[in-house]
């Protein structure tokens, strides 16, 4: 067995079953001891909102943080975001104009303060409207020159992030900085927000079983043998698929 970088989503991927977790955590844990191998958590949430669920969960603590949908790389604990990045998706960000721009669309409901970031700007959206809206707002967005994405998922939210920010490019930054190679590295999620580690990706990458219907679809119209999609849910998900690629036995 050797080294390998993990890279995993929280919610309903790492956690949702709190047995399996605590023993994937144990394999993971063991893992780095003897081979080097590097956890990080790649997550929607803020760090208020990440420290929370450390708070309520039993989380490894991780080599390599990424919060607020890729926007933000905390390295080996430090409580300030990794300058390199911030520096890189500051270049033709205007959060004010997308915040002037989004609050013409009422159907937007701003998330709470703690989720408002630097480089992502957050609302809540029905998901029946969804599929009328998120382009309509993408595209206004784009009329007046900013260069941004507009990520749904969840059947939720909304989140406007600078273009070049997202769980898949932070990975790429991530592994780079870590120098761990593609064929080592392997991420896990669930819904719309980590389609960006998988979508054309030379890492491996585990879908667990009880993703989001917009995975799914998204998977199932974008096969790739670099991706396993697990029967089993949560932790215990991430696990067989680990076992698939040969990470763990």
């Amino acid at each position: 067995m050797k080294q390998f970088l993990f890279i995993t989503d929280l919610d309903y991927t790492l956690v949702g079953d709190d047995d399996a977790m605590a023993k994937l955590n144990q394999q993971l844990e063991l893992h780095r001891q003897q081979h080097g191998t590097k956890i990080v958590y790649s997550t929607g949430r803020s760090p208020f909102l990440y420290q929370k669920l450390a708070a309520e969960k039993t989380l490894l603590a991780p080599d390599i943080l990424v919060c607020s949908v890729g926007t933000e790389i905390y390295i080996n604990g430090s409580q300030d975001p990794d300058a390199r990045w911030s520096d890189k998706l500051s270049q033709a960000w205007d959060r004010n104009l997308v915040k002037t721009i989004s609050a013409n669309f009422t159907e937007l409901k701003p998330q709470p303060e703690s989720e408002q970031r630097d480089f992502k700007v957050s609302y809540f959206l029905d998901e029946k409207i969804a599929g009328k809206i998120v382009p309509e707002l993408e595209r206004a967005l784009l009329e007046q020159g900013l260069d941004i994405q507009v990520i749904y998922s969840g059947g939720q939210d909304v989140d406007i992030l600078p273009r070049h920010a997202n769980k898949g490019m932070a990975m790429t930054f991530v592994r780079q900085h870590l120098e761990i190679d593609v064929a080592k590295t392997v991420a896990c999620g669930d819904s719309g927000n980590d389609i960006a580690l998988f979508a054309n990706r030379k890492e491996k990458g585990i879908i667990v079983g009880n993703a989001k219907q917009e995975l799914l679809d998204w998977h199932k119209a974008n096969p790739n043998q670099n991706r396993y999609l697990a029967t089993a849910k949560f932790a215990s998900g991430i696990a067989e698929g680990l076992q698939h690629f040969g990470f763990l036995e």
